[in-house]
């Protein structure tokens, strides 16, 4: 009879594995989270007037199993949702860092159908006061007389519009990622930029730190001891070479075409010294040159990985191959059913500001209509200017 019982015990306690296993199974399918997440540094290219005197460029970081609650807070991303892209710029309302959804802050548009095909100076500015109006009130308020303000918000919309970026990946876990979750929403978010030591490539050289320490150093050698964006590239590829298992990836996003101008390579101090002033430097101190030359190619020179992979803006939908098994689908979500919400909750749905329409009540005509307009812009609004 003991046997028996012990058995009976036995058969119990292996279906009720198999039920735990079916419902986590399960759990996992509803959920539709990849296996793998990840922390990137994003490289983007400078570009106007800035970027001929200074050619470092921008960096932020991109954490796609991180999700904004508002511009101020994180929190875990939900099914179907792409992650966010923080930064660190000056003259944000007093703010050190912003946090924005990875669409709208490439593409100021809440899903990959209402990306444009081409753009002009119009209609970026259009969509991204359009985005600053519904989702960063809270950080850019309309002036008083209802105008979009000034300052450096811009910068947090529509970044592809402006010039190409490059990615550098490295694998997260669930506990990296909830513990740079805690560290943000935790620490006073005040603003500290100081464009020596405390710029967006060091606000992205801290931050992988965090999860990944003494991954990436000052360059005193060929950056003087400045951080710059390509300075945190090379030395977390250089990092990730003697660490496999992070995974490490990159990837590209390309500057959207149309009427802006297109953005320029990234430039270390160093690099920028050569190429710009190299003749006058060797020409007024030709030992002074050499050193500098040494610097760049004994630390300072990177290429950057012009034929990585674009970024893929639809992730793919685990499902449910057989019993028990769960594996990537080769379809992708389609993210034209995915909205984007207020920090409360409700999608964002409203017509065109008043401020932004002509004398006549109606909306500006562009140059370039919008692939599938989203009910969110009127057709009418992206319609090329009429030849009657």
């Amino acid at each position: 009879m003991p046997d028996a019982g012990l058995r009976y015990l036995s058969n119990v306690m292996k279906r009720l594995a198999r039920v735990v296993s079916f419902a986590a199974t399960a759990l996992i399918v509803v959920a539709g989270v990849p296996a793998r997440a990840s922390i990137s540094l994003l490289l983007e290219q400078p570009y106007g007037g800035l970027g001929m005197f200074n050619p470092t460029g921008h960096a932020a970081v991109y954490l796609d199993h991180v999700c904004a609650a508002s511009p101020l807070e994180l929190r875990p991303c939900r099914a179907g949702e792409l992650g966010v892209v923080i930064s660190r710029y000056d003259g944000i309302s007093g703010y050190d860092w912003i946090a924005i959804p990875l669409l709208p802050y490439l593409y100021a548009v809440e899903s990959t159908a209402d990306i444009p095909d081409a753009v002009n100076h119009e209609q970026v500015s259009l969509l991204r006061d359009l985005y600053r109006r519904h989702e960063l009130e809270s950080v850019a308020p309309d002036l008083p007389d209802g105008s979009k303000p000034g300052g450096n918000w811009y910068e947090l919309v529509g970044s592809a519009y402006d010039r190409a970026i490059y990615g550098f990946s490295l694998a997260t876990t669930p506990e990296q990622d909830a513990a740079i979750i805690a560290r943000f929403n935790d620490r006073p978010n005040v603003e500290r930029y100081n464009g020596a030591f405390r710029n967006c490539a060091d606000f992205a050289r801290t931050t992988i730190n965090f999860l990944y320490p003494h991954a990436i150093r000052r360059n005193f050698i060929a950056d003087f001891g400045l951080t710059t964006p390509k300075s945190v590239a090379r030395a977390l590829s250089h990092y990730a070479s003697k660490h496999p298992e992070t995974e490490f990836r990159v990837f590209k996003i390309p500057q959207v075409p149309g009427a802006l101008p297109r953005s320029r390579g990234v430039q270390g101090v160093t690099e920028s010294l050569l190429k710009r002033y190299g003749v006058p430097l060797v020409v007024l101190s030709p030992i002074a040159t050499g050193i500098v030359f040494v610097a760049y190619m004994g630390h300072g020179r990177f290429d950057m990985p012009r034929q990585a992979p674009l970024l893929d803006l639809n992730p793919p939908v685990p499902v449910v191959e057989e019993a028990g098994t769960v594996v990537a689908s080769d379809y992708a979500l389609p993210l034209s059913n995915v909205t984007l919400r207020s920090p409360s909750g409700v999608d964002v749905r409203s017509p065109l500001p008043s401020s932004l329409t002509t004398d006549d009540g109606g909306p500006p005509a562009l140059d370039t209509p919008l692939v599938a307009p989203a009910e969110r812009f009127p057709a009418e609004l992206f319609a090329p200017p009429s030849t009657e």
